[in-house]
This record gives structure tokens, sequence and C-alpha cells, in this order.
């Protein structure tokens, strides 16, 4: 079993060749895939591919760089179109400080209401965070103060700090190719040393490649490069850390089925 917990099988370069793309990633052992959507004009036909294929499952959300162009996606229609059963997840969703494509108090109002979302759906929240780790960290502090919710950092590069922090709150964290790369010794560092009953995979396909496969459009079967890298860099088996992330996968996305 192994599972690529965050991938977008319906953005360019992958949904041309969506089928061939399938197949490589069950032939390379990939079980389950979450296709994740970052705009309201992805939901239906994300939904779809998660319809037709038994081993894809969707979410719904609003990335943060699409904040500011989704002012009316509100908690009610986020809890609405989540009710689909093969949706499994919120988000993906978060603040993005780095390029700050939409207002940062845009995407923080954003942010809260996929959590609440999350909180109403008993759906588990998907996060993306980069270089606003602070208010990251304040929020999803402040909104479980109100009741509790599940979640995942996706596609963790933050400190360890935030690591701990992440996963004092009960959220778990995904680690991408990036943990490849020669230049992620800090990350490394981390992922080594996280708790295994918390520990998930992507590939945030078409993005981020992992080794041996850099400048080459991702794809989720490069997900067992990853972890073939992971398992080593924690010294464990590959089989045993398949099991275990994908075991993680199906407690966290407790909607989704083997």
């Amino acid at each position: 079993m192994l599972v690529d917990s965050h991938c977008h099988l319906n953005y360019k370069g992958l949904v041309e060749e969506q089928g061939a793309v399938l197949d490589r990633a069950r032939q390379s052992g990939v079980t389950a895939m979450l296709n994740i959507s970052t705009r309201e004009n992805e939901w239906r036909d994300i939904v779809a591919t998660a319809e037709r294929e038994p081993d894809v499952w969707a979410s719904i959300g609003i990335h943060p760089h699409e904040a500011d162009a989704h002012p009316d996606v509100d908690l009610g229609k986020l809890v609405e179109e989540a009710a689909h059963p093969r949706v499994v997840a919120i988000g993906e969703t978060g603040l993005d400080y780095y390029y700050d494509h939409s207002d940062r108090e845009q995407q923080r109002q954003s942010f809260r209401t996929h959590i609440h979302a999350a909180r109403e759906t008993g759906l588990p929240i998907i996060v993306h965070t980069r270089d606003a780790e602070a208010d990251t960290a304040e929020i999803m502090a402040e909104e479980m103060e109100q009741g509790a919710y599940s979640g995942v950092i996706h596609c963790f590069t933050a400190s360890e700090d935030f690591a701990q922090k992440a996963l004092a709150l009960g959220l778990y964290i995904s680690i991408s190719g990036i943990v490849t790369f020669k230049n992620a010794k800090d990350l490394q560092e981390t992922a080594a040393k996280l708790p295994s009953d918390r520990l998930l995979v992507e590939t945030d396909a078409p993005f981020l490649a992992p080794v041996p496969h850099r400048g080459k459009t991702g794809e989720p079967a490069f997900v067992a490069d990853t972890a073939r890298y992971l398992a080593g860099l924690r010294g464990e088996e590959y089989d045993q850390l398949c099991e275990t992330t994908s075991r993680n996968f199906y407690q966290l996305f407790s909607r989704a089925r083997p």
C-alpha cells in the first residue's frame, strides 16, 4: 500500500493524459490518491474524477492564492459541496505570504472559514503555509480552542518548532519530494524525527518532482521515490513506511476507504 495524499490530477501537465498518469501510479504501487482543489471552478471536474476512479478521492477548498477571487465562497457553500461522498477533505487552504497573490487579511478570513467548514463537516483540513508560520500557528491554535478539528500540514517545509506546534494540536504532517532535494537539510532533519503515527507522503504533482525526476512534470507515481528516500532517512524499511503512511491516511481521511 502507498498513498499519494496530495496531488492535482486536473492540472495542466497531468489532465491531458490523466488515464496514463493513473496507470503509472498504480504500476508504482500507489493504491489511492487525494485530488486537491484550489479554486471553485475546479470542483466539478475534481469530484467527477473521483466518481470515475475508485482509487481517487477529492477535496473541496480555495487556495490562499485564490482568496481574493472567491469572496463568495462561504461556510455554507463549502459544507454543501463537501457533502458529496467522494469528498474526504476541506482545502487546500491556509496562508501564503511568499507570493502574496491575495490580501493577507482575506487569506486569514478564508482560512478560518475553511476551518469552520472542517469542524462542521467532520472532514480534515488541508493546510498550506509558506512564509506565514506565526499567523498559521496562531489561527490554528485559536480555532482549536473554539472546537476540535483534524487536519494535515501539506508539503511541509516549515521549521521544527512549527512542526511541534502542529503536532501538539493533533495535526498530521505530509512530506513531499522536497525532502529529496540537496538543499533541504533542515527539512530532512525534521522529517527524520516526526512521529510515525502522524506522517503522510505526497507529490503535490504536477509540482516538486523528487530526485531522480527533477525537472520533470511531477506525477503520483513519484510518491514511491519520496517514500523510499524518507524511509532511508528515518532508518525504516520502505514497505513499513508505505504501510504506516497509508494507515495514517485512512485514519485521518476517514471517509475514504481502501
